[in-house]
């Protein structure tokens, strides 16, 4: 079985939930930007979560499949195809995807999970190292996927409820904890908007606003970075660390991004505005419990669903 690509669309990827392990390596973790909406497109037709699926940025691919199979897309809004609901597709029919009405990343999951061959122990496609993935790079016009020979059926038309979703939004409040270098910028964070910069890639969102000025002159040593990370670089415009991250910086830690609403940050595009607010660490443990619970009951219930 396999999906025949007949338009790439925007920087369309193979990606599950990454490569841990290896930072020490030097090695991005990588994977889904959003990972709830892959997580959840996984649920909607059957997969494991951290199965491969089809990563793309404000325009969708067109696909064609060579045998029946299942496909969920998950992400904000898109042309073409309805999201958080599994659709049946036919042999030989071709799949759609459009433009983003709203949100930024979308997140096509087939039944039984893209089969490229793993490098380090996942499937996710670093842009920058050229490995994993479909030969370590964006997906071309004519490019053939492999797909594992999976049925499923599916009962009466559904989709799940919105409110197990992230609050997206192209103006979100994201909450964040406090960085190593935070008292050094004083209350200049919080409170003040930003907005997203179109150089922003799969490595970090670069934000624009009142320039964030570090009180310490005192230069620092290189440290550990991680996807949420907020550096803020010498011109003041901080940046927020996203999935293919490096994994050390030399830059002034402001804050971290909490893992509840690094979706939020994924999916916002160029021009859309964010907020920082401060939490303890207490509270984001309190509300990644409650996230995690929250996906646990719906995947829970949707292997009800799949046959």
């Amino acid at each position: 079985m396999e999906i025949k690509i007949h338009r790439g669309g925007l920087q369309t990827t193979v990606q599950d939930l990454g490569r841990p392990g290896h930072r020490g390596a030097g090695v991005p973790l990588s994977g889904a930007m959003d990972p709830v909406a892959l997580r959840v497109a996984n649920f909607l037709v059957g997969n494991a979560e951290n199965a491969a699926a089809l990563e793309f940025v404000l325009v969708g691919p067109e696909l064609e499949f060579s045998q029946d199979t299942v496909v969920a897309l998950g992400g904000v809004e898109w042309e073409g195809l309805p999201s958080w609901q599994p659709v049946a597709v036919r042999a030989g029919e071709r799949v759609k995807i459009g433009a983003a009405k709203r949100g930024c990343r979308g997140y096509l999951a087939v039944a039984g999970g893209i089969a490229v061959d793993p490098v380090m122990g996942s499937r996710s496609t670093y842009l920058r190292g050229g490995f994993g993935g479909f030969q370590g790079r964006a997906l071309h016009d004519g490019d053939v996927l492999p797909l594992p020979a999976v049925t499923r059926q599916l009962g009466d038309h559904w989709r799940i409820d919105a409110r197990v979703l992230p609050a997206y939004s192209a103006h979100p409040v994201v909450r964040v904890l406090r960085g190593a270098q935070t008292d050094e910028f004083g209350a200049a964070l919080f409170g003040a908007e930003f907005k997203v910069s179109p150089q922003s890639d799969r490595m970090g969102l670069r934000l624009s606003g009142a320039a964030l000025v570090r009180s310490s002159k005192v230069d620092l040593i290189s440290s550990a970075v991680a996807p949420g990370t907020v550096q803020v670089p010498p011109d003041g415009q901080p940046i927020v660390l996203m999935a293919d991250a490096q994994t050390i910086g030399g830059y002034p830690q402001a804050a971290h991004v909490i893992s509840v609403d690094l979706p939020l940050m994924a999916q916002l595009r160029p021009g859309d505005t964010v907020k920082f607010a401060e939490v303890s660490l207490a509270e984001a443990q309190k509300l990644a419990l409650a996230h995690e619970h929250g996906l646990a009951l719906l995947r829970e219930g949707l292997a009800q669903k799949l046959r």
